[in-house]
């Protein structure tokens, strides 16, 4: 991976820890070398005394341009591949809400 690759996902990394701790219940840490180690996912996240989540993070220029015009009038997109389990898409701050009022 080139140098303006990896400043760039640890840019990414950051921004959305940074997103995370703004809600008061969470707590989150960006994974030091980022699966290169025994833990994977570049984030991990949990509201406080909560359930870990792990998190792989992604980051294209205009790569995901149909999931975007896909969510715009909607809470929550599914996404279902052939033989695929079904994946939900929905905006992070709406997932952390879900997450801190969980019991």
């Amino acid at each position: 991976m080139g140098k303006f690759s990896r400043d760039k996902g640890y840019r990414v990394e950051n921004n959305l820890r940074k997103q995370i701790l703004t809600h008061e219940k969470m707590e989150c840490i960006r994974v030091p070398l980022s699966g290169g180690a025994s833990i994977k996912g570049d984030l991990i996240f949990n509201k406080k005394g909560g359930e870990k989540w792990q998190a792989e993070v992604k980051a294209r220029a205009d790569g995901f341009k149909n999931i975007y015009k896909w969510l715009t009038d909607v809470e929550i997109l599914i996404l279902k591949a052939d033989n695929k389990k079904a994946l939900a898409v929905l905006d992070l701050d709406d997932l952390l809400t879900l997450i801190e009022e969980q019991k």
